[in-house]
């Protein structure tokens, strides 16, 4: 998924991908960091009561509603706006589960992603934009 901020041109709009130094991207990251954290812990506490909560969606899907389903409202909302925040940040979301996040750059003119997971003191990684997680390397540019 391409990242993409778009200027409006006389009567045309103009979208062109939002490129992240290192640099920036880690500035970014104090804002980010804080929201991951968050949704990290409403991820795991829906997970938590997942099998609780899957029996009130089914006994609630006819019936109008459910009060302990309902209870469930504010989080998912609040992990909604979150996760928002951090894609209108031209930042792409991997994984809630650990907080895997990457930021669109250009290294040799090409795309790559800078590489962060929750916890890593800074970003410090980058990978191809196939290779994944696994193919990170650490950034030798600026």
């Amino acid at each position: 998924m391409q990242s993409f901020t778009c200027v409006p041109v006389s009567m045309y709009t103009y979208c062109m991908p939002k490129y992240y130094t290192p640099s920036e991207a880690n500035e970014a990251l104090t804002i980010v960091r804080p929201m991951l954290k968050e949704l990290i812990e409403i991820g795991a506490r829906i997970r938590a009561y997942q099998p609780e909560y899957w029996s009130v969606v089914q006994k609630s899907a006819g019936n109008g509603g459910n009060p302990a389903l309902s209870k469930l409202l504010p989080d998912f909302d609040r992990l909604d706006m979150l996760l928002h925040t951090i894609q209108d940040m031209d930042i792409e979301v991997k994984d809630l589960t650990v907080g895997l996040i990457d930021f669109v750059a250009l290294r040799d003119d090409r795309e790559v992603y800078l590489c962060w997971k929750y916890g890593e003191e800074s970003i410090q990684f980058w990978h191809e934009i196939d290779a994944g997680f696994q193919g990170r390397r650490l950034i030798d540019w600026e």
